[in-house]
């Protein structure tokens, strides 16, 4: 599904990732963990198109295509979705409006014909079920006024309308109580197929321990230096990351 390859990224004069090679097959959970500083977020936003990031080396291959030649529209098209750490208020804009442009228009790219009122409706109510969000929250602005829980619930309801086939979730249990954290990580393991893949950035295993990751990267310094299974997660959470980092 994804395949990167000596991918180097800079933001200004900074580089900040130097070399990642990294594989995605469908139906897998990639978790990337590492310290502050060392890559994950960065990662995330240059696969995801955000502007600021310059590609300076290296190819990322989505679907057998460019990933890189494409335009964030185009790479959200076909089915790349970028949860963000913090993500953005929008006033003036209902929550109903903005996804009913948004999958329309995902469906316009995918020659279907666009969802009726009713139909849009019904498919919102099933999918804010998901994450246990309450319609009322259908009419407000988009995160305007949401707690950091409700936002992060917001997202993964993005996320089902969506149904993203590649979605990169960036610290995504940052600021989340642990009732708040079950009820989003049940959303996503709930939205998990054979078809499409997540990939979970965080810094800390106790998300892993509701999402449970087939591999684990650990990134430092804009390289990933550790890959394994769901284990490494624990031995981070037990010894740090020094001992990973002394190795080198």
């Amino acid at each position: 599904m994804l395949k990167i390859i000596d991918l180097h990224a800079r933001i200004g004069e900074k580089e900040i990732l130097r070399g990642i090679n990294l594989e995605i097959n469908p139906g897998e959970v990639h978790a990337i963990m590492g310290p502050n500083g060392s890559g994950k977020s960065t990662l995330a936003a240059v696969l995801a198109g955000r502007e600021m990031f310059t590609v300076t080396q290296g190819k990322v291959l989505y679907m057998g295509q460019d990933l890189l030649a494409m335009a964030p529209e185009e790479r959200a098209r076909m089915g790349v979705f970028l949860g963000f750490q913090y993500p953005v208020e929008i006033p003036g804009l209902s929550n109903v409006n903005f996804m009913k442009a948004a999958v329309n228009e995902h469906r316009k790219y995918k020659n279907l014909p666009a969802l009726s009122a009713a139909e849009f409706l019904k498919l919102m109510r099933e999918k804010m079920a998901i994450v246990g969000m309450d319609t009322s929250f259908g009419n407000r602005g988009v995160n305007v006024g949401f707690s950091g829980g409700e936002k992060k619930r917001n997202e993964i309801f993005q996320m089902a309308m969506l149904e993203p086939t590649l979605a990169f979730l960036d610290e995504t249990d940052s600021g989340l109580d642990v009732d708040a954290l079950r009820v989003v990580a049940q959303g996503v393991n709930k939205l998990k197929t054979k078809e499409n893949s997540f990939v979970v950035i965080t810094h800390y295993q106790r998300l892993l321990d509701y999402i449970v990751p087939d591999v684990v990267h650990v990134l430092y310094k804009g390289q990933i230096i550790k890959t394994s299974g769901k284990e490494l997660a624990l031995e981070v959470e037990e010894n740090g990351y020094d001992h990973l980092i002394s190795a080198l």
